[in-house]
């Protein structure tokens, strides 16, 4: 285990090699699992103002679950809020491009210049789960091993980009350019 300041992190965040490979998922972190993006608190706001720029990249499903359920549902056995789902399964924001990606549609949003707001940062960081304990003395940060991001895998060695490094902008953009030197000093001390 790594200690930085209040965070624990898995060794995997610098063991594993990982680079996401759309060409091979498609954006299947998007429509797979159990329950929709974790989001914070001030992310909701920023949701609800981006709203009028990111119904027109949504699927006409899309609209009518939001308009049916709102941006965000409580999911009871992990007491969070996160973002609503079409079906049980889609991301109520997931857009779809021409080849069939997907993708965020306030990732889309950010690419064109027209919004600040990259993405939730739980899906900026994916696949890095964050975890408070119960009491908030410390910070959990653990690899999601999934199989469908195995081509990532794949590419991250042939690559040889280490989990960390390919999070790096989100970690940076959650914890600070200071916290993201810190964890690369102490992968390079991990691994002498």
């Amino acid at each position: 285990m790594l200690i930085i300041d209040d965070k624990l992190l898995s060794p995997d965040i610098v063991e594993v090699r990982f680079q996401c490979d759309l060409s091979a998922c498609k954006g299947a972190c998007c429509s797979e699992g159990d329950f929709g993006a974790p989001l914070e608190e001030d992310e909701i706001n920023r949701i609800r103002q981006l709203l009028p720029k990111v119904l027109p990249l949504l699927t006409p499903e899309a609209r009518k679950v939001l308009e049916r359920e709102g941006i965000w549902a409580e999911y009871d056995k992990d007491h969070f809020k996160g973002t609503t789902l079409v079906e049980g399964k889609d991301c109520v924001f997931l857009s779809s491009d021409t080849r069939g990606f997907r993708k965020c549609a306030f990732e889309v949003l950010y690419e064109m210049g027209e919004s600040d707001f990259w993405k939730p940062i739980s899906c900026h960081l994916y696949p890095i789960r964050v975890e408070e304990n119960s009491d908030r003395a410390f910070t959990a940060l653990n690899y999601d091993d999934w199989g469908i991001c195995s081509a990532a895998c794949t590419k991250g060695k042939k690559k040889d980009v280490r989990l960390y490094e390919f999070a790096k902008d989100a970690i940076v953009r959650k914890y600070g350019q200071s916290f993201y030197e810190q964890l690369d000093d102490a992968a390079r001390h991990y691994f002498k």
